[in-house]
């Protein structure tokens, strides 16, 4: 009578898990802010705004909807300062204010001044197209599409990843870049 023994490997056994294991390594560059940063530091400035001896008795308000912050108020110094109160907030929380495109300060009905402040989330179709030119003028052996409101990067050496992720860092886009997904 003969006994057989069968080799029998776990799934992630080190052997079966080489046979698997990824050729080309890769990870995404993306553009968004941390919206509840935002949302806290929108809720400091308006309690600060509310607190302090300049704006009492103004109708200054900094109200969120949607994408965008609206700051109204009765003049135009009053609607400056609590930009600058909100600006404030916002470093102080690490947001940084290259997420916001300020629109120009309007008159409003009541007689006051109003200004939308817009929260920018991804990467535009241009700015996408400028990274990716850059990205290939470093001359490494990578791949870099774009995927919508983001830019994935691939290379079969992880050396190559790093070195485009410090040249990117070196260089000042106009546009708040995170690197997520690196694999």
């Amino acid at each position: 009578m003969e006994i057989t023994q069968k080799l029998v490997l776990p799934f992630f056994s080190p052997l079966v898990y080489n046979i698997f294991m990824a050729d080309e390594h890769s990870f995404d560059i993306v553009s968004k802010p941390n919206v509840p940063e935002v949302e806290n530091a929108l809720q400091m400035a308006v309690k600060e705004i509310a607190n302090r001896f300049d704006f009492k008795g103004s109708t200054t308000s900094l109200v969120k909807e949607a994408e965008k912050i609206k700051i109204t108020s009765e003049d135009e110094y009053k609607l400056k300062a609590a930009g600058t109160v909100l600006q404030d907030k916002l470093a102080r929380r690490q947001v940084h204010l290259k997420f916001f495109d300020y629109g120009k300060i309007e008159n409003s009905a009541g007689g006051g001044v109003k200004q939308q402040i817009t929260l920018k989330q991804g990467i535009p179709q241009e700015q996408a197209k400028e990274i990716v030119k850059f990205i290939k003028t470093l001359g490494l052996k990578v791949q870099a599409s774009i995927q919508s409101d983001q830019i994935r990067v691939t290379a079969k050496k992880i050396d190559d990843l790093q070195a485009v992720m410090q040249q990117i860092k070196a260089k000042d886009f106009p546009i708040v870049l995170q690197f997520v997904n690196y694999r």
